[in-house]
């Protein structure tokens, strides 16, 4: 089920939620559990005996890492096995063998598999909660239907936040539910959901049009206004199913971290990935970075530790050498920073900063077509058409450049611009009335508008449900 569906938004949420406010406390963790069941079973039934299975393999590998001290270490590693060998098999298992036909000059036979959708993140979030048990940070959780909760709710399910147990383990316990928490968390689901539909469908829209064609037939312009169709479409379907689901979460009691914080605005590539799906990078530095040394061993193994981390970063977004070199990419850049120790500076001059701002820009928009490409030789060829040299087969271009973007994109356009830095990131908290009157009139158009279009559409899959 799609946060961006009419079943949902008119159905599902608003029954689970009366449901919610009317029973007991009592009854909220039971009700929340049966909601998420059947909000992931909604759309692929089949594989929720592998999100079932994932509980039950860390209900029981938490208990014997608790109980069993002197084997805690074995009882880990086997809970790790269970996680990533759904997470290898679904995700990663016909990659590997079309490498090792390619390498070996073999013939194995590629599977029909389908990725569950929510895997890579609800393995990460269990993976955080046994080797938290391990290092003793926290209590294991006997009480297996708070454990699933955990899991499987349905705020941030399916593309996160990675919410790490620690985080809302007294939340699970008892939490709180007023007027102001659902009035702030509907606020944040109408943003998510306008940035969703109205930004990134838009920019969606722009890129695929573009990134169809054979980059021999369009325009330098044209690859320019793809590549920052998509990483303005990435940005706003992202960021708004994290708002979506933080605002889910207060709705129903629960206080998600931030995800996103305003990336686009970094002047470093550290700061930007700082700022960007911070859930990830966190759980990377947490369960990767650190327990290898960190930056605390010297350089060498500073960057060793951070080459390792972009490579696992790359790999976790996909099965496909885009993403591998989309990791080494963003690896290679945080690596050279660090080295020359480049941080965000305070009190450079206006064209120091500028500078810098264009440096992380180009970068990440470099990367993005990568990301974004089929494979590599077309987003080489793509990348190359952006800088100019790339042979253009003038009398194979189909499409000038109007045909991509008429009046009302060119709005979306700035609206992304603006909306993309902190502009109106303090919009939620103005206390003055006549403005809080005004912007709660604004969000009900925007949702008014939102729903409209998802009225008009068939299908709004977020980009991150295929990773």
């Amino acid at each position: 089920m799609l946060f961006s569906s009419m079943t949902f938004i008119f159905i599902f949420l608003p029954t689970v939620l009366l449901l919610y406010l009317v029973t007991k406390k009592e009854l909220h963790n039971p009700i929340l559990l049966i909601a998420s069941i059947i909000f992931y079973a909604w759309g692929e039934p089949k594989y929720l005996a592998i999100m079932l299975c994932t509980i039950i393999i860390n209900y029981f590998g938490a208990i014997a890492i608790d109980k069993f001290k002197k084997h805690k270490k074995s009882a880990l590693i086997l809970t790790i096995i269970g996680d990533l060998g759904f997470l290898i098999y679904f995700k990663y298992f016909n990659f590997l063998i079309e490498n090792f036909n390619n390498i070996f000059h073999t013939n194995l036979s590629i599977l029909e598999i389908v990725m569950p959708i929510g895997i890579s993140f609800y393995t990460f979030q269990a993976l955080s909660y046994v080797i938290d048990v391990y290092r003793k940070e926290l209590k294991v959780q006997k009480d297996i239907y708070k454990l699933a909760l955990y899991i499987c709710l349905f705020p941030q399910l399916i593309a996160g936040p990675i919410v790490k147990y620690h985080d809302i383990e007294e939340q699970i316990e008892s939490r709180e539910v007023n007027f102001d928490k659902v009035n702030l968390g509907v606020k944040r689901f109408i943003i998510g959901l306008s940035k969703k539909m109205l930004i990134a469908n838009t920019m969606g829209a722009i890129a695929d049009k573009i990134f169809v064609q054979d980059p021999h037939t369009f325009t330098h312009l044209t690859s320019w206004l793809g590549a920052i169709a998509y990483t303005f479409q990435l940005y706003f379907d992202f960021s708004g199913y994290s708002d979506m689901a933080i605002g889910l979460g207060l709705i129903f009691g629960f206080k998600f971290l931030e995800n996103f914080n305003y990336p686009y605005i970094s002047k470093s590539l550290t700061e930007f990935w700082r700022r960007w799906h911070i859930s990830l990078s966190t759980w990377f530095k947490c369960y990767v970075y650190i327990p290898l040394g960190g930056n605390k061993e010297g350089k060498l193994k500073t960057v060793r530790n951070l080459s390792i981390v972009f490579l696992l970063t790359g790999i976790w977004h996909g099965a496909s050498w885009n993403f591998v070199i989309w990791g080494i990419w963003n690896g290679f850049f945080i690596v050279v920073e660090k080295l020359l120790n480049i941080k965000e500076f305070e009190h450079t001059s206006w064209g120091v900063k500028v500078i810098q701002h264009v440096y992380c820009i180009l970068i990440f928009v470099i990367g993005w077509v990568i990301f974004r490409a089929e494979n590599m030789t077309y987003a080489i060829h793509y990348l190359m058409n952006m800088f100019g040299i790339l042979e253009i087969y003038t009398d194979k271009i189909t499409y000038k450049l109007p045909y991509y973007i008429d009046t009302y994109e060119v709005i979306i356009f700035v609206s992304a611009f603006l909306c993309a830095t902190p502009i109106f990131g303090k919009m939620l908290e103005v206390k003055n009335k006549i403005k809080m009157a005004m912007i709660n009139l604004w969000l009900l158009l925007l949702f008014l508008t939102s729903a409209a279009t998802i009225a008009s559409s068939t299908y709004n899959p977020f980009i991150y449900f295929r990773f």
